[in-house]
């Protein structure tokens, strides 16, 4: 019978995820601006789903960028 591992949350379970927090949203993101899939962020289904509200709703106050600009 394969065990099955409990995920350990990046995040307490009592920390709110919100927009305004722009330092712990570009935690959660990739160097191309793209939001990290459940697996690699470890957190629960209802967090990453906030996460996503939020960041969304970062970039559309324009808190976060849609795309990070590559340096060339």
């Amino acid at each position: 019978m394969a065990l099955i591992k409990q995920r350990v949350s990046s995040i307490s379970p009592t920390q709110k995820i919100e927009y305004k927090d722009v330092d712990l949203l570009r935690s959660f993101l990739t160097d191309q601006g793209k939001i990290r899939p459940r697996r690699s962020t470890h957190l629960t289904l209802k967090q990453q789903r906030q996460l996503s509200k939020s960041v969304k709703r970062a970039r559309i106050l324009g808190l976060l960028s849609f795309v990070n600009k590559n340096e060339t």
